[in-house]
């Protein structure tokens, strides 16, 4: 009996144009009545998945952290990055199968205890808001479920994946060889070939369906760094060597200042209005905690205070990497960390509104690949409620800011309106 689930989840940000999308070249694309909502903001779920895109960065580190440990390689640096609005979509679009505890679960993680028509109505408003963000952000989400022939999955259940998240629906032979391609290929295309392969073989026998969330952002700084002021310098490594790498650099500029939280950042603002990159390093003290320690006291909201607390200011001078950055792991793992348990456990998973299978569905994987781009021009990549600041956060200096990321830092594609973060990665 098929009664298993596996989600894949490919975040891209880059530098190229969005290709034109075709469907998978042997899966058969079904049509089936859309059940559809309006779309409407929440500040509970915009709080909630701030809060869940910071947990979801540090439980992923900590894994990712246990893992160069392990490898033998003494001194590695290693470095995370992760799409919390892909993985939050891909979860929501699932919660539409969920009942019982098991709905609850995903109605407090993603959605702050609220109920099933809001979580839905607030992700729908949030791809209708990103992918109609204006200057030259481009913006792609893409959905698609694949259902076994044998899955017995629930017309519904089709049919709100179609009309709420506008999902690509197919009906494939998910243990055959041929999924590989056509799953990869889909990818590939909503990801402008940033990731071109997610799987590498076909999925076990008892696999019913897949739910897969494609993103594809591409973001042109509202002031772009001058290629002429990029150069080498060093770059300390937490643990290890330093290391030479090009760094973009402004001089004498105004930007938008970030101080408290035991560490200090900057917003580079998108040409589009609403979207940012924010860059966050933790002050450097005799009696500092390191960079793993100051993550993991973050909590809740701590980054959306950090970024509502912004002030504008002029940096005297501002450095930071020029990078590109990859990140693919399993987050079956990390998930029930967040508070879905039971979505991961055969018995206890509820899934009674997904498929007819007496026996019950259960998720067994959770695939997710991201990859960034950041460079003089913009960022590209492919993979909360606005919480009212504390007084008393400090002015910035009034001699200007010398700001150089020359060691490990937070930084992510964070929502000015929202606190909703779409990208959160580490550079290690």
């Amino acid at each position: 009996m098929k009664r298993t689930i596996s989600l894949l989840l490919a975040a891209a940000l880059g530098l190229g144009l969005l290709s034109g999308c075709a469907q998978a070249s042997a899966a058969k694309e079904l049509t089936a009545p859309k059940l559809s909502v309006t779309p409407s903001n929440s500040e509970e779920v915009n709080g909630a998945l701030a809060g869940f895109g910071l947990e979801l960065l540090k439980k992923t580190r900590d894994a990712n952290g246990e893992t160069a440990m392990n490898s033998d390689m003494d001194h590695v640096p290693f470095s995370t990055l992760v799409s919390p609005l892909s993985v939050a979509l891909a979860l929501s679009m699932t919660a539409n199968g969920a009942a019982g505890n098991t709905l609850a679960q995903f109605q407090d993680v993603l959605g702050g205890g609220v109920d099933l028509v809001e979580l839905n109505t607030a992700c729908a408003q949030l791809m209708a808001d990103y992918q109609g963000l204006g200057g030259s952000t481009k913006c792609s989400i893409a959905n698609s479920l694949w259902v076994d022939p044998d899955g017995q999955i629930k017309d519904e259940f089709i049919g709100q994946c179609r009309g709420i998240y506008d999902a690509q629906v197919f009906s494939a032979q998910l243990s055959e060889p041929g999924i590989v391609k056509d799953l990869n290929g889909w990818v590939s295309q909503h990801t402008n070939k940033m990731i071109p392969a997610i799987i590498d073989q076909p999925f076990p026998e008892e696999t019913a369906c897949l739910l897969v969330n494609a993103l594809y952002l591409k973001n042109s700084w509202l002031s772009e760094f001058d290629p002429l002021s990029t150069r080498e310098m060093d770059f300390h490594h937490a643990g290890g060597p330093d290391s030479q790498v090009e760094y973009l650099r402004k001089f004498d500029t105004q930007l938008s200042y970030l101080q408290g939280k035991g560490a200090q950042g900057v917003v580079l603002p998108y040409d589009d209005g609403r979207l940012a990159f924010v860059a966050i390093l933790p002050d450097l003290y005799p009696d500092s905690p390191d960079f793993g320690q100051w993550l993991n006291n973050l909590e809740g909201n701590s980054l959306s205070q950090l970024i509502n607390n912004r002030e504008d200011a002029i940096f005297l001078s501002f450095a930071m990497p020029k990078f590109s950055a990859e990140w693919k792991g399993n987050l079956e793992d990390t998930l029930p960390l967040l508070g879905l348990e039971d979505a991961f456990v055969p018995g206890a998973a509820d899934f009674s509104s997904l498929g007819d299978n007496p026996e019950g569905y259960f998720i067994n994987q959770v695939i997710h690949a991201t990859k960034i781009e950041v460079n003089e021009k913009g960022t590209e990549a492919a993979a909360a409620t606005t919480v009212d600041a504390p007084a008393g956060s400090a002015a910035p200096p009034q001699e200007g800011i010398t700001l150089v990321l020359d060691r490990p830092f937070l930084y992510g594609i964070v929502d000015l309106y929202t606190g909703v973060p779409l990208f959160l990665g580490t550079y290690e």
